[in-house]
């Protein structure tokens, strides 16, 4: 018996590639079927993805959903140990997630009386330097609190609870500067828009010059 013979046939489905490296042949065998599959749905997978993260914008940012991440940790770890002060106040006003979320809470439930853009109206305005009960952030979140009865303010913190009144009180005092100056002054409800400044004085129109006589 040769050579030839003893070898071990291919498969008759498995045709040898034609070219030779190092006198070894290759059988030209197509990949099993579950194979295949699993690349192909791959690849549709990452092009789906690929689209509804890139062009539909469906996924957030990796570095906004971080700092939102911080933010409430940070408001997790507040609230917690169950104080909160002036600096602790004055850094969140200037977190903007907790803004945003200080807003929308202003917007729904604080906006009838002090109108959205906190100029003022039944309730003080927010955004000057005018103060009723004091111009700290500590005595703002307290008055949102425990409200004013006497002027027609409810209190809110069983309503709202700690976490959206500190929230709220971030995105008062985003308005505002630490250390700036701060007046205690009472408050006139009004019902129409804010008082506006006082109109600048028209300034004189320059005089025209008087046309040049003719030379006689």
């Amino acid at each position: 018996m040769n050579e030839s013979e003893s070898a071990p046939q291919p498969p008759l489905d498995d045709a040898v590639r034609p070219h030779v490296f190092d006198g070894i042949q290759e059988y030209d065998k197509r990949l099993p079927n579950w194979w295949l599959f699993t690349l192909y749905c791959s690849i549709a997978f990452s092009i789906a993805y690929w689209i509804y993260v890139e062009k539909f914008e469906a996924v957030p940012d990796g570095a906004i959903a971080v700092q939102e991440e911080m933010a409430e940790t940070r408001l997790a770890a507040s609230g917690k140990s169950g104080e909160s002060t002036d600096d602790s106040l004055w850094t969140m006003s200037r977190d903007k997630t907790l803004i945003a979320a200080g807003k929308l809470t202003f917007d729904t439930t604080c906006a009838s009386c002090h109108r959205p853009d906190l100029m003022g109206m039944i309730g003080p305005n927010l955004r000057d330097q005018k103060w009723v009960h004091g111009g700290t952030p500590m005595t703002a979140m307290k008055t949102i609190e425990e409200g004013v009865l006497a002027k027609g303010m409810p209190p809110w913190a069983a309503v709202l609870g700690k976490k959206k009144i500190t929230e709220v009180t971030a995105y008062i005092f985003s308005y505002h500067e630490k250390g700036e100056p701060a007046e205690i002054a009472p408050w006139v409800p009004t019902m129409g828009a804010p008082p506006e400044a006082a109109p600048v004085a028209p300034q004189p129109s320059p005089v025209a010059p008087a046309p040049a006589q003719p030379a006689s």
